[in-house]
């Protein structure tokens, strides 16, 4: 019940302010305007991750006493550093090179100086334990990836919201049977701002996360992920929800950030374009060209990042060897099915519609006949018809 308290205090105050903030934010016109590669049709407030960053920090101040703070404490920093990295960029727009830089540095709080990496691939790949300079690097990478790959997820009313109430569910209830206190109500403070928020950015929505919510919200997960892996590693054999496929529990979590990321970037290069440079090849683009709207779009993907959970789950005692082909070479397959649905809808849609300058016959049934009452015409008529 502790943890439910926790969730629910993060949920009471982002429900409370969250309004005021819109409000707010509309006074000073700071969002998002229609056009480009908006898909809104109105201004939109952005930077809602104040909401539940002030809402989980308030239930980490009031539940998270009884915790030694020094676990985790740079943890804490580097998520704060996060979050305003991500709140200078939406106010004043970062060089990449800065923003790069202030990543860098709350990577390097959480994987060097926290000391949260992955230190062995316990035979995957037929590789073992890694030596520190690699694990620092490799850890590092991990981290940037997940951090940004959620980041560009963030592109439709209530989807990295869903993605991330899913991820932070799991990573919560496993903490807490493994009795990993700390990082439990980490998540589940998360876990009930970002249900508060949720309820502002479902469609249609009155507020975006911005930058300064998904860079938060995907630097947290990326940062549990990576503990949740090295705890797991260290269970005994045999210890309860011990998952044997390690990286590929760790990649189910953020499953679709990662596609994602990995589907528009070779899309870009593939096409000479910058691997950041934006476009509409995600996948909720393709999604919402064949008809679905934002909200069948969210609940989709968030029921397809379930199901990759459970796949891993149901697969927990092999190893990745063998878990992560299978549910890479399945993503790859989903993604390649939705494209060819797509073009075949998109080549549907446009055969149907009249090509230009080109006139249809009208149908029997769309002609309509005139009737002329002769005595009338004649009456109300000023014309002189001799």
């Amino acid at each position: 019940m502790f943890f439910l308290y926790a969730a629910l205090t993060a949920f009471s105050v982002g429900i409370l302010i969250t309004p005021i903030l819109i409000k707010f934010l509309h006074r000073l016109n700071i969002g998002d305007q229609p056009g480009g590669r908006k898909i809104h049709s109105s201004f939109i407030p952005s930077m809602g991750g104040i909401s539940f960053v002030v809402a989980s920090t308030v239930a980490m101040a009031i539940w998270g006493w009884q915790f030694p703070i020094p676990d985790i404490r740079y943890l804490l920093g580097a998520i704060l550093l996060m979050f305003i990295v991500g709140l200078r960029d939406d106010l004043v727009e970062l060089k990449a090179s800065r923003k790069l830089m202030g990543q860098l540095v709350a990577v390097l709080l959480v994987v060097v100086v926290a000391d949260v990496r992955i230190r062995d691939f316990h035979g995957f790949l037929g590789l073992g334990e890694l030596n520190d300079v690699v694990s620092y690097i490799f850890s590092g990478f991990v981290l940037f990836a997940l951090t940004n790959g959620f980041n560009l997820i963030d592109g439709l009313d209530g989807l990295g919201g869903t993605i991330a109430v899913i991820s932070f569910s799991c990573l919560g209830g496993w903490f807490i049977v493994q009795g990993i206190e700390s990082y439990a109500l980490i998540s589940f403070v998360f876990l009930g701002g970002v249900l508060a928020f949720l309820a502002f950015n479902w469609h249609p929505a009155k507020i975006f996360m911005g930058d300064t919510g998904s860079l938060t919200l995907g630097f947290t997960l990326g940062t549990l992920i990576i503990a949740f892996m090295g705890i797991n590693e260290g269970l005994p054999d045999g210890a309860f929800l011990k998952f044997e496929s390690t990286f590929a529990a760790g990649v189910a979590l953020m499953m679709f950030p990662l596609y994602d990321m990995g589907r528009v970037f070779i899309r870009r290069i593939s096409q000479g374009k910058k691997p950041m440079s934006p476009d509409k090849s995600h996948v909720h683009h393709f999604l919402m060209r064949i008809g679905l709207k934002h909200d069948q779009v969210a609940l989709l993907l968030g029921f397809l990042q379930l199901g990759f959970i459970g796949l891993v789950y149901l697969m927990k005692d092999f190893s990745d060897n063998l878990v992560l082909p299978i549910i890479i070479s399945l993503s790859i397959f989903l993604g390649y099915r939705l494209d060819a649905v797509t073009v075949r809808y998109l080549k549907k849609k446009v055969a149907l519609q009249p090509r230009i300058l080109e006139v249809r016959p009208m149908k029997i049934h769309q002609k309509s006949k005139i009737k002329l009452n002769k005595s009338e015409f004649m009456e109300s008529s000023n014309v002189d018809l001799n």
